[in-house]
């Protein structure tokens, strides 16, 4: 921390040093430098299913950065940013050190976790129950909103409505987001006046991320023109270094009215591959759609790979690795560089799908019964 002091006819002696600088009637100055040491992080958790935890970090000095490793190596400044707090399943050893402007980096704080969970169990989920008889609040601990218009990148056309927005064009009298006395989340998509559209757009980020496990999103999606329902999931790192490098994993994602044959996209992205570079289509048997009933959309994430399936865990339909993305060029594989968080949204119009028109239903909405996630 800087600092100067200015004499003028004396010397001051401060906290048992003299600071000698020109005594005497002429005056002067001098500029010394103390550093103090950024404080260590310190870990906190809370229990999440099945013996796993989630696991939070925080430094009481102000505006220092969490840098954190769970391999058991000396965490760096070069190391993964702790953005939010994170599912630990598995076996590992977590170090975190925390860093400021003009002070010395802390010493690293350590901690083991040795939950020793079976692969295939269920170790977090949101079943969206609701005994209160009301429609209500989808856990704020969990999930917050992206909001407003601005076309999302994707030339949408809705605007997104947090949880009981009163925001014009929101309204709480017709909900666009909320949980159901049926045990449902329900994501809706309205019409309040002519070419206006409303939706949600819930995510946990900054509230609960994962890193490597099998994620399920049990849904029941809207099929009309226009329409472009998705759950999917982007890397913490958004915050600290932007799209497409933090990496975005759709597990979930369609549009418009239902196909012949009906299906699924399936897709990754990341620096060098945006766009429709890496997305598989995933055809259901003949006689069913994504609309008609609920399916479970699911994604199996090891380090380096990513395999998506839907109502099969045991037959995905396309494994992606690193070598999916080695045509291309200035590509960089991001999923193993650190934890996601999970989107759900249901967006109107939009360079896919293109704009509702007369057809087009409103309200309509996705339902979700669960979020869950298993170890691999």
């Amino acid at each position: 921390m800087p600092f100067s002091y200015n004499f003028r006819l004396r010397c001051v002696v401060a906290l048992g040093a003299v600071l000698l600088a020109g005594c005497g009637s002429g005056g002067g100055s001098t500029t010394g430098t103390t550093t103090t040491q950024t404080a260590a992080p310190t870990v906190a958790t809370t229990a999440a299913q099945n013996g796993a935890v989630i696991a939070s970090l925080n430094t009481t000095t102000a505006g220092a950065t969490i840098y954190y490793t769970v391999d058991g190596s000396a965490p760096t400044t070069s190391s993964p940013i702790y953005e939010a707090p994170f599912l630990v399943a598995s076996n590992l050893t977590l170090n975190a050190m925390a860093a400021a402007p003009g002070d010395t980096n802390s010493t690293v704080t350590s901690q083991t976790f040795a939950p020793n969970i079976p692969s295939d169990t269920l170790v977090w989920s949101d079943e969206f129950s609701n005994t209160t008889g009301a429609n209500a609040q989808p856990n704020p601990l969990t999930w917050t909103y992206d909001t407003g218009a601005g076309g999302w990148g994707n030339d949408e056309l809705e605007n997104y409505c947090g949880w009981n927005s009163s925001s014009s064009p929101c309204s709480s009298a017709s909900p666009n987001v909320y949980v159901g006395t049926d045990g449902y989340l329900h994501i809706v998509a309205e019409e309040p006046s002519p070419g206006v559209y409303t939706s949600a757009r819930l995510k946990t980020e900054g509230l609960f991320s994962f890193q490597y496990g099998r994620i399920e999103f049990s849904a029941e999606v809207p099929e009309a023109q226009g329409f472009w329902p998705a759950d999917w999931l982007l890397g913490n790192s958004i915050a600290s270094e932007d799209w497409p490098a933090c990496g975005e994993m759709d597990v979930l994602e369609r549009v418009n009215a239902a196909g012949s044959p009906d299906w699924n996209m399936g897709s990754i992205h990341g620096t060098g591959f945006t766009g429709s570079n890496l997305g598989t289509q995933f055809d259901f048997p003949s006689g069913e759609t994504a609309g008609s009933a609920f399916h479970t959309y699911g994604m199996i994430w090891s380090k380096g790979s990513v395999a998506y399936y839907v109502d099969n865990p045991s037959q995905p339909y396309v494994t992606y690795t690193p070598a999916s993305i080695s045509g291309f060029s200035g590509s960089v594989w991001p999923f193993d560089s650190g934890p996601s968080f999970i989107i759900l949204n249901l967006a109107v119009g939009g360079s896919w799908p293109g704009s509702p028109n007369a057809s087009t239903p409103f309200p309509s909405q996705m339902l979700v019964d669960y979020v869950r996630i298993y170890t691999n």
